[in-house]
């Protein structure tokens, strides 16, 4: 009996995941350019962290200094949050082929994935200890990563789907 209703509670949960599954699939490929724009967190910018963060990679400030400009735990989650997002709109424009660097395109994934880990490793270094030098330090490497990866997103965008890029642009 114990045993039939593992086996039924396991059975539901996989059909659960693969229908929600389904829908995440089918709502990725439904997607179009302004619902994914629409979907960048527009209360946060990351234009504090350099003069020309969308043109250059890199920053000129200390963890001390970026995380008074990121805004604590504000900017983190907002750059865990826009990270996901950047990664669809990349995945958007090799999907319809606005763009051939698919070596591009995996840079971004990559880059999108360590500023995620990055971020949480944060959060749950401030959970415990608040604004250490620990965290200090993981908000300034997910900055340099997302200022990064905002720089090649909009490099990308340049050379494949100029259209596109100052609803890119006017949202971050």
């Amino acid at each position: 009996m114990l045993l039939t209703l593992i086996q039924i509670a396991a059975l539901a949960g996989i059909a659960i995941f693969l229908g929600r599954w389904r829908m995440a699939v089918r709502r990725r490929n439904e997607a179009t350019w302004d619902s994914l724009v629409a979907r960048l967190r527009c209360d946060w910018s990351a234009r504090e962290l350099s003069e020309h963060f969308l043109w250059q990679e890199g920053m000129e400030s200390t963890p001390d200094e970026t995380w008074t400009r990121i805004h604590g735990v504000h900017g983190l989650w907002a750059m865990y949050q826009n990270a996901s997002v950047m990664i669809e709109m990349a995945d958007f424009a090799a999907r319809t082929g606005a763009c051939k660097d698919m070596e591009l395109i995996a840079t971004l994934h990559s880059d999108a994935l360590q500023i995620r880990v990055c971020s949480l490793m944060a959060l749950g270094q401030y959970a415990c200890t608040h604004a250490s030098e620990g965290v200090r330090i993981n908000a300034f490497r997910a900055a340099t990563m997302y200022t990064g990866m905002a720089a090649r997103m909009t490099r990308l965008l340049q050379e494949n789907a100029a259209v596109i890029l100052p609803d890119f642009v006017a949202a971050m």
